[in-house]
């Protein structure tokens, strides 16, 4: 069987995840038995005046299992999501025109992923997304929490490993909350199966929230129901992501005004897009929530979690690890991808 040798690159707004990834990497390829470490491959990227970007890779990929980390919304950066997406594809195609023998997109951040289908005329732009990574020369795409699993028949020819920070999530509440008046809410009934997912394995009774949209006007809700009794609990509010939250703070007051106690927030992608952070932070002090439980995957700094003390995160660059292993060591993933 023919192993390619694991090379992982960097684009610069990845450059902070591939590190911690390659640190997790190594300690599995030690605890595999094997002598030899991965280190990050050199290279770089122009902006230009104009706004074109250049990626070069400055040492050999030839014949190797390439695998280029990058995170399209990068709160660190001054580069915007489409800055980034170029940046990858440039990349990806650089590795391609060095004749790497097998190339994968590790983004935790699937981009465009709510815009997976059409309600008039617009473009289904995650669609758009699978046919760029595919041109520019991926074999195979590993993102996490993907928002809408349909993405993945966009795909023609690059496979797309979906994993899930759930169990990691499930790992910390098992040893930082008390679950014994704990309660699942799933904030949505398009998020019941996350909620079920939580409730089985946390061992707790789940309750749902029924919201009713205003679809004449963008993100609008008119009214929210739980669906089951939270009234004295705790609550884990676990969802894919977090954008600009504000659909997601109604649902703690409505949790709140139901007669919760603390409500832990749960979330794979916490992006804090726009003013999100200045919302969480002020209900915080309103008492509305007790911490908000985020990854790595999207990498807020060091001193985030110092600034904001409602803020915990947990890191999912040891699961991308073990995952990049077995496909390198050509093992199955499929314990992964639950």
């Amino acid at each position: 069987m023919n192993i390619f040798p694991l090379a992982v690159l960097s684009c610069s707004s990845g450059r902070k995840f591939a590190e911690r990834l390659i640190d997790a990497l190594n300690i599995i390829i030690k605890n595999d038995g094997l002598f030899t470490s991965v280190g990050l491959i050199d290279s770089s990227e122009i902006i230009f005046a104009n706004g074109e970007i250049k990626s070069t890779i400055n040492d050999s990929v030839r014949g190797k299992d390439v695998y280029i980390v990058q995170l399209v919304d990068d709160p660190l950066s001054e580069n915007s999501v489409n800055d980034n997406i170029f940046s990858l594809v440039t990349m990806i195609n650089a590795a391609y025109n060095s004749d790497a023998g097998r190339i994968t997109a590790v983004i935790p951040q699937f981009p465009y992923a709510r815009q997976e289908r059409k309600k008039g005329r617009e473009a289904i732009t995650a669609k758009i997304m699978a046919n760029l990574l595919e041109s520019s020369g991926a074999d195979r795409v590993i993102t996490l929490d993907i928002h809408a699993e349909s993405i993945e028949g966009f795909f023609t020819k690059a496979k797309l490993e979906n994993l899930h920070a759930g169990r990691i999530i499930i790992n910390y509440v098992n040893s930082e909350i008390n679950k014994e008046q704990l309660v699942v809410v799933a904030p949505d009934i398009g998020s019941a199966g996350r909620g079920r997912f939580f409730a089985h394995h946390l061992g707790i009774e789940l309750a749902i929230i029924d919201k009713t949209r205003n679809y004449s006007q963008s993100s609008v809700i008119e009214k929210m129901v739980l669906v089951g009794n939270i009234k004295d609990k705790d609550v884990l509010l676990p969802d894919d992501m977090i954008a600009t939250g504000g659909t997601l703070l109604k649902a703690v007051s409505v949790l709140k005004e139901k007669g919760a106690n603390n409500v832990y927030i749960a979330a794979a992608l916490p992006f804090f897009n726009g003013e999100a952070v200045h919302k969480f932070d002020q209900a915080w002090k309103q008492g509305l929530f007790r911490q908000v439980i985020g990854t790595d995957a999207v990498y807020h700094g060091e001193n985030f979690s110092k600034n904001y003390p409602w803020y915990r995160e947990i890191s999912v660059a040891g699961h991308f690890g073990e995952v990049i292993y077995s496909l390198n060591q050509r093992r199955s993933v499929s314990g992964f991808l639950t």
